[in-house]
Order: C-alpha cells, then sequence, then structure tokens
C-alpha cells in the first residue's frame, strides 16, 4: 500500500518505521515547510494518508487530502468543534475519513472497559467519578482526545453527570459534573485512570503507555482498513469491539 505521512515528528516516524516493517510503501511526507506537496503526483497516488500534525493544522490538512481525493486516517486531536464539516464531506461527496482519539489496541480495550463499568456503577450513586490523563509537556491540547472520549463514555452511561469540566482550582460545586485533571510533565506518552470513590472503598481503572509503538501500530492497521472503503470510519469498525 501507498501511504503519505502528514506531520514527521516522534510520531510520525514511528508510524514510518511500522509501515516499512508491514511492507508499505510512504511515497510522500508533508510537514510544516513543504505544504505545497498536497498538490504533487505523489501525493495525488498514495492510497491512503496517515494525520498526526497539529490541532491548528489539522482541518486544513483534510481538505487538502479530501481535494486530492486520498483517504484520510486522522490521528491529531483538538480541533473535533469541526467534525459536523468532515462528516457533511464525507457524506455529500463520497470522501473517507477514519478518527480515532487513540489508536492504540489497548486504549480502545480500555475503552470498552470503561463503558462497561460505567454502566454497571450508574445504579451505585454513593460512588463519584473522576478522570484524569497525564501527558508530555509538548502535547498542545488539554483535556487528551482519549479524557474527552472516556468522557462522553461516562456521561453517556452515568445518570448522575452531565458534563465534564477542567480541573484548575478546587473541586467544582456542582455534582453533577465530571471533572477531569490535564497533567503535563517530563516525557509522558499516556496515562489515563478512572475512579470511582465512596466512603467505604474504590474502585480504579488504569491505562499506561510505555512508548508510541501501539499508536503507531493502530494508526497502520486503520490504514489497511480504510483502503477501498467510503465514509466515517473509526476504531469500532476496525476492532469490532461492540459497546
Amino acid at each position: 500500500m501507498k501511504i503519505a505521512l502528514i506531520g514527521y515528528g516522534k510520531m510520525g516516524k514511528a508510524i514510518r518505521k511500522i509501515a516499512l516493517e508491514r511492507g508499505h510503501e510512504i511515497v510522500s511526507i508533508i510537514d510544516v515547510n513543504n505544504r505545497e506537496d498536497f498538490h504533487s503526483e505523489a501525493f495525488r497516488n498514495a492510497d491512503v494518508a496517515i494525520e498526526f500534525s497539529t490541532p491548528a493544522a489539522a482541518f486544513d490538512n483534510f481538505m487538502a487530502c479530501f481535494a486530492a481525493d486520498v483517504p484520510v486516517v486522522a490521528g491529531t486531536t483538538g480541533w473535533l468543534e469541526r467534525m459536523d464539516e468532515i462528516r457533511s464531506v464525507c457524506r455529500k461527496e463520497g470522501k473517507t475519513f477514519f478518527y480515532a482519539s487513540n489508536y492504540s489496541i489497548g486504549v480502545n480495550l480500555f475503552f470498552a472497559l470503561n463503558r462497561c463499568l460505567a454502566r454497571l456503577m450508574n445504579g451505585f450513586p454513593a460512588y463519584d467519578v473522576r478522570l484524569s490523563e497525564t501527558h508530555h509537556i509538548h502535547k498542545l491540547d488539554a483535556p487528551s482526545g482519549t479524557a474527552l472520549t472516556l468522557a462522553g463514555d461516562l456521561i453517556a452511561q452515568l445518570d448522575r453527570k452531565k458534563r465534564w469540566t477542567l480541573r484548575e482550582t478546587g473541586d467544582p460545586a456542582d455534582p453533577a459534573d465530571l471533572v477531569i485533571d490535564a497533567i503535563r510533565e517530563g516525557e509522558v506518552p499516556g496515562i489515563h485512570e478512572v475512579t470511582y470513590d465512596s466512603e467505604a472503598d474504590y474502585i480504579h481503572i488504569k491505562h499506561s503507555a510505555k512508548n508510541r509503538t501501539g499508536f503507531a501500530l493502530g494508526a497502520v492497521l486503520a490504514a489497511e482498513f480504510t483502503a477501498g472503503k467510503k465514509g466515517l470510519l473509526g476504531m469500532e469498525d476496525l476492532l469490532q469491539l461492540g459497546n
């Protein structure tokens, strides 16, 4: 398969390594200094583009891929307020867009576990729930896209939580708020924790990434899955985990 990479930081380099190991060809690499390559023949000939750039650049990158009729596997977070525009383009123009807030297989199993536990805990309001995420100091968005996915699933399953809020000073006064702690330190690849706390005990689930390998492999698997498909796709389609 011919793959174009958009964004060539640490994730882009990790994806390139795994893609080559799996027998794919990298036909184009686009970063901040060569955006004119979106118009190149090499880019237009790609079977799929894998995009890990920055929140500010991501949407324009997606549109450039659509203009070249290249399917997109999107890994950048922090732009989701424009997802309805992406959905509309896919529906009206037959474009292909694969999005995940996190491409790690382990994290997506963690998502499924979070949904299952939340369904069980909905009947036990004595347990309050909180969410925390820790990432490296270079991460630009907070909370992380992974934390927002976890939060969305918690709010959907727990009648006692209506919205999420980012902790800044102290605890929010409204018990309907789901508190998210977003911590930035060192070079942490990613830690996500969900805790249910009562006066008697607590239940705690946690996912810790050791490195970027799991994210990169998941992105390449998504690219392989996307080839030949149309529409809006996600990890639930790839992994078929159900709800």
